[in-house]
Protein backbone atom coordinates (compact mmCIF):
# COMPACT_ATOMS: atom_id res chain seq x y z
CA UNK A 1 0.00 0.00 0.00
CA UNK A 2 1.37 3.41 -0.94
CA UNK A 3 2.02 6.26 1.45
CA UNK A 4 -0.97 8.17 0.04
CA UNK A 5 -3.21 5.15 0.55
CA UNK A 6 -2.09 4.85 4.16
CA UNK A 7 -2.61 8.60 4.69
CA UNK A 8 -6.11 8.40 3.21
CA UNK A 9 -6.94 5.38 5.38
CA UNK A 10 -5.68 7.28 8.42
CA UNK A 11 -7.75 10.35 7.45
CA UNK A 12 -10.86 8.18 7.03
CA UNK A 13 -10.28 6.56 10.43
CA UNK A 14 -9.73 9.94 12.09
CA UNK A 15 -12.84 11.35 10.39
CA UNK A 16 -14.89 8.28 11.37
CA UNK A 17 -13.64 8.52 14.95
CA UNK A 18 -14.45 12.23 15.14
CA UNK A 19 -17.95 11.64 13.74
CA UNK A 20 -18.49 8.79 16.21
CA UNK A 21 -17.25 10.97 19.06
CA UNK A 22 -19.60 13.79 18.02
CA UNK A 23 -22.59 11.44 17.82
CA UNK A 24 -21.80 9.93 21.23
CA UNK A 25 -21.38 13.41 22.70
CA UNK A 26 -24.75 14.53 21.35
CA UNK A 27 -26.42 11.34 22.57
CA UNK A 28 -24.88 11.74 26.01
CA UNK A 29 -26.16 15.32 26.22
CA UNK A 30 -29.67 14.08 25.50
CA UNK A 31 -29.32 11.03 27.76
CA UNK A 32 -28.08 12.90 30.85
CA UNK A 33 -31.46 14.49 31.69
CA UNK A 34 -33.04 11.04 31.64
CA UNK A 35 -30.75 9.57 34.30
CA UNK A 36 -29.72 12.51 36.46
CA UNK A 37 -33.12 13.14 38.12
CA UNK A 38 -33.40 9.49 39.16
CA UNK A 39 -29.91 9.47 40.66
CA UNK A 40 -30.20 12.71 42.59
CA UNK A 41 -33.89 12.42 43.44
CA UNK A 42 -34.79 15.67 41.68
CA UNK A 43 -38.12 17.27 42.29
CA UNK A 44 -40.73 18.22 39.67
CA UNK A 45 -39.20 21.64 39.08
CA UNK A 46 -35.85 20.30 37.89
CA UNK A 47 -37.57 17.62 35.79
CA UNK A 48 -39.70 20.30 34.12
CA UNK A 49 -36.68 22.57 33.62
CA UNK A 50 -34.67 19.79 31.98
CA UNK A 51 -37.67 18.82 29.81
CA UNK A 52 -38.01 22.43 28.67
CA UNK A 53 -34.28 22.65 27.93
CA UNK A 54 -34.43 19.40 25.96
CA UNK A 55 -37.44 20.69 24.01
CA UNK A 56 -35.61 23.94 23.21
CA UNK A 57 -32.62 22.01 21.89
CA UNK A 58 -34.91 19.84 19.76
CA UNK A 59 -36.68 22.90 18.32
CA UNK A 60 -33.42 24.70 17.51
CA UNK A 61 -32.06 21.56 15.87
CA UNK A 62 -35.28 21.10 13.88
CA UNK A 63 -35.21 24.72 12.75
CA UNK A 64 -31.61 24.32 11.54
CA UNK A 65 -32.49 21.17 9.59
CA UNK A 66 -35.51 22.90 8.03
CA UNK A 67 -33.28 25.80 6.92
CA UNK A 68 -30.84 23.32 5.37
CA UNK A 69 -33.71 21.62 3.56
CA UNK A 70 -34.97 24.97 2.30
CA UNK A 71 -31.53 25.80 0.90
CA UNK A 72 -31.60 22.71 -1.32
CA UNK A 73 -35.00 23.69 -2.69
CA UNK A 74 -37.48 21.78 -0.53
CA UNK A 75 -40.90 23.35 0.08
CA UNK A 76 -40.80 23.76 3.86
CA UNK A 77 -44.04 25.67 4.43
CA UNK A 78 -45.68 22.63 6.10
CA UNK A 79 -42.62 22.08 8.27
CA UNK A 80 -42.62 25.72 9.36
CA UNK A 81 -46.28 25.40 10.38
CA UNK A 82 -45.37 22.36 12.50
CA UNK A 83 -42.45 24.30 14.02
CA UNK A 84 -44.91 27.04 14.98
CA UNK A 85 -47.07 24.46 16.78
CA UNK A 86 -43.98 23.19 18.60
CA UNK A 87 -43.06 26.76 19.50
CA UNK A 88 -46.53 27.29 20.97
CA UNK A 89 -46.08 24.16 23.09
CA UNK A 90 -42.73 25.50 24.28
CA UNK A 91 -44.20 28.90 25.18
CA UNK A 92 -47.05 27.22 27.05
CA UNK A 93 -44.56 24.99 28.88
CA UNK A 94 -42.59 28.05 29.98
CA UNK A 95 -45.80 29.74 31.15
CA UNK A 96 -46.88 26.71 33.19
CA UNK A 97 -43.35 26.44 34.58
CA UNK A 98 -43.50 30.07 35.68
CA UNK A 99 -46.87 29.43 37.34
CA UNK A 100 -45.44 26.48 39.24
CA UNK A 101 -47.45 23.75 37.47
CA UNK A 102 -44.47 21.52 36.68
CA UNK A 103 -46.56 18.57 35.54
CA UNK A 104 -48.20 20.54 32.71
CA UNK A 105 -44.89 22.19 31.92
CA UNK A 106 -43.23 18.77 31.56
CA UNK A 107 -46.11 17.42 29.44
CA UNK A 108 -46.06 20.42 27.08
CA UNK A 109 -42.26 20.32 26.85
CA UNK A 110 -42.55 16.64 25.90
CA UNK A 111 -45.05 17.52 23.17
CA UNK A 112 -42.71 20.25 21.93
CA UNK A 113 -39.80 17.80 21.90
CA UNK A 114 -41.86 15.28 19.92
CA UNK A 115 -42.84 17.93 17.37
CA UNK A 116 -39.20 19.03 17.04
CA UNK A 117 -38.00 15.48 16.47
CA UNK A 118 -40.79 14.77 13.98
CA UNK A 119 -40.06 17.95 12.00
CA UNK A 120 -36.33 17.23 12.06
CA UNK A 121 -36.84 13.69 10.75
CA UNK A 122 -39.27 14.85 8.08
CA UNK A 123 -36.92 17.63 6.96
CA UNK A 124 -34.03 15.16 6.73
CA UNK A 125 -36.18 12.88 4.59
CA UNK A 126 -37.30 15.70 2.30
CA UNK A 127 -33.76 17.01 1.96
CA UNK A 128 -32.45 13.56 1.07
CA UNK A 129 -35.29 13.11 -1.43
CA UNK A 130 -34.52 16.48 -3.03
CA UNK A 131 -30.84 15.58 -3.22
CA UNK A 132 -31.72 12.25 -4.86
CA UNK A 133 -33.89 14.03 -7.42
CA UNK A 134 -31.09 16.49 -8.11
CA UNK A 135 -28.59 13.65 -8.65
CA UNK A 136 -31.03 11.90 -10.98
CA UNK A 137 -31.57 15.14 -12.90
CA UNK A 138 -27.81 15.65 -13.26
CA UNK A 139 -27.31 12.09 -14.51
CA UNK A 140 -30.16 12.43 -17.03
CA UNK A 141 -28.82 15.76 -18.29
CA UNK A 142 -25.28 14.45 -18.61
CA UNK A 143 -26.45 11.33 -20.42
CA UNK A 144 -28.66 13.40 -22.72
CA UNK A 145 -25.78 15.75 -23.45
CA UNK A 146 -23.43 12.90 -24.26
CA UNK A 147 -25.99 11.24 -26.53
CA UNK A 148 -26.65 14.60 -28.20
CA UNK A 149 -22.95 15.16 -28.86
CA UNK A 150 -22.59 11.66 -30.33
CA UNK A 151 -25.66 12.19 -32.55
CA UNK A 152 -24.42 15.60 -33.74
CA UNK A 153 -20.95 14.24 -34.53
CA UNK A 154 -22.41 11.19 -36.32
CA UNK A 155 -24.86 13.27 -38.35
CA UNK A 156 -22.11 15.76 -39.18
CA UNK A 157 -19.95 12.94 -40.47
CA UNK A 158 -22.82 11.51 -42.55
CA UNK A 159 -23.71 14.92 -44.00
CA UNK A 160 -20.05 15.60 -44.80
CA UNK A 161 -19.70 12.28 -46.64
CA UNK A 162 -22.90 12.87 -48.64
CA UNK A 163 -21.82 16.42 -49.51
CA UNK A 164 -18.35 15.22 -50.52
CA UNK A 165 -19.78 12.51 -52.78
CA UNK A 166 -22.15 14.94 -54.51
CA UNK A 167 -19.42 17.52 -54.89
CA UNK A 168 -17.00 14.95 -56.36
CA UNK A 169 -19.67 13.72 -58.80
CA UNK A 170 -20.39 17.25 -59.97
CA UNK A 171 -16.73 18.23 -60.28
CA UNK A 172 -15.73 14.97 -61.98
CA UNK A 173 -18.78 15.15 -64.25
CA UNK A 174 -17.85 18.61 -65.54
CA UNK A 175 -15.94 18.90 -68.75
CA UNK A 176 -13.83 21.84 -69.67
CA UNK A 177 -15.50 24.11 -72.18
CA UNK A 178 -13.42 25.77 -74.81
CA UNK A 179 -14.47 29.26 -75.66
CA UNK A 180 -13.28 30.68 -78.95
CA UNK A 181 -11.54 34.00 -78.98
CA UNK A 182 -10.10 33.74 -75.48
CA UNK A 183 -6.50 33.04 -74.89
Amino acid sequence: MSVRGIERLHDVRVMSFSKLFFVLLVLSVFAVPLFVPGVFGADGESVAASAIDRAEVAMVSAYAVVLDAEQVGVNVSGLLAELNVGGEYLVDARIWFGLGDFENATRLAGLCYDVGEEVSNEAHGLRNEAHGLWVTDVVVRMTGSMVGVVVVVFLGFVVWRVFRRRYNRRVLGLRPEVVSGES
